[in-house]
């Protein structure tokens, strides 16, 4: 049992070190891979997600709408009565993680265009 818990724990340490070693995108490569494309994933905190992210800097969704922005090297999102949360992301391809505190806690596909009409 020991050393399922041991191996267990190395396998998180090394998850946590691959997420630090990581190309992170700039905020000009995040602006052109999001800017009027739709992205669909899963964030470890709140689960799956589908969102269209328009040139106007709304981001529109089934339920809801929310304000997204590039500052800096992150993108960050309002979503309504929420403070403003800002993510750092590795792009590869149309793959997209999301990165908070130097783990990746989400993921994404980036999906050309609002495919779901939002």
């Amino acid at each position: 049992m020991n050393r399922f818990i041991l191996a267990f724990l190395l396998s998180l340490a090394g998850t946590a070190a691959l997420a630090e070693q990581m190309p992170l995108a700039s905020g000009q490569q995040l602006k052109n891979a999001i800017t009027d494309n739709t992205v669909q994933g899963s964030m470890d905190g709140s689960g799956r997600y589908t969102e269209f992210y328009a040139k106007d800097g709304t981001v529109r969704s089934k339920d809801y709408k929310a304000k997204w922005s590039i500052e800096g090297d992150q993108m960050c999102w309002v979503y309504e009565g929420q403070p403003k949360d800002c993510w750092r992301a590795s792009i590869k391809g149309n793959n997209i993680k999301w990165v908070k505190d130097g783990k990746a806690q989400g993921d994404g596909t980036i999906v050309k265009g609002n495919t779901n009409r939002y």
